[in-house]
């Protein structure tokens, strides 16, 4: 049976101080909830954010890595070995905004997806559509290749270490959510699409939703069969709604 996984990515948020706080809210979480736990911070605080939680069950997570790994002439990026090197145990792939506002295609995912399994952690694929791709009734299309693009570059085994985030654009930072059934029938699309290369890989992967996730509506999403725990944005800043979400995450 497959664990429930929630992740929250602080994105290009935290202080010094304001990270501090948050960490010693979470520390509550260390044990408590049957989940897997993993913050993902700015790359500034993640080694802070790591020697802090060293001796708890709660994991670190970075939110992007160089295409490339080991060391590099590579002015500006961090490889995939350096950021294990701070006990990194997951790291972020495809996240929309970094397509979007980046120009990070296909192939870069793809380059990024090798280079953090090649530095020993797990990859986070994100994938997920926009409002008009949607309202074209394109979401399958669009979902689809981006998995697929990944899995004809690094083959379906190297899913068997990965998990596969579906965030769709348009309720990403909203405040709009997909409805738990839409939300569904999307994992449930993703699930078949690995299924149809590898059985055993798709039954064992992780698939998590992302895309306004909060509290209030955590335990109705988590609670659909192919739904494995979610990544959190916003929510993952407040430590008191981040708990309240992966408690909803251990119930499921």
């Amino acid at each position: 049976m497959r664990r429930s996984l929630v992740a929250g990515n602080w994105k290009m948020h935290g202080s010094l101080q304001g990270v501090s706080a948050l960490v010693a809210g979470l520390k509550g979480l260390d044990g408590a909830v049957g989940v897997d736990v993993v913050v993902i911070p700015t790359l500034v605080h993640l080694p802070g954010v790591a020697e802090a939680l060293a001796a708890t069950s709660l994991m670190v997570g970075a939110q992007t890595c160089a295409p490339v790994a080991g060391e590099k002439a590579l002015t500006g990026e961090v490889s995939s070995t350096q950021l294990a090197e701070f006990g990194c145990r997951y790291v972020l792939v495809g996240h929309s905004e970094r397509r979007a506002l980046l120009g990070e295609d296909d192939a870069v995912v793809a380059k990024k997806f090798a280079a953090i399994q090649e530095g020993g952690m797990i990859p986070v694929l994100c994938v997920g559509e926009t409002r008009e791709e949607r309202e074209a009734e394109r979401t399958l299309d669009v979902v689809g290749g981006q998995l697929k693009a990944v899995i004809d570059a690094v083959g379906v085994a190297a899913f068997a270490k990965a998990v596969v985030a579906y965030e769709p654009v348009w309720a990403i930072g909203t405040g709009l959510t997909a409805t738990p059934e839409q939300a569904q029938e999307i994992h449930a699309a993703i699930r078949a699409l690995v299924r149809e290369a590898d059985a055993g890989v798709a039954e064992g992967l992780q698939l998590l939703y992302g895309g306004s996730v909060k509290a209030a509506n955590a335990a109705e999403l988590f609670g659909m069969p192919d739904i494995d725990g979610g990544l959190v944005g916003g929510a993952s800043l407040n430590a008191e709604e981040f708990s309240a979400i992966c408690r909803a995450a251990g119930r499921g």
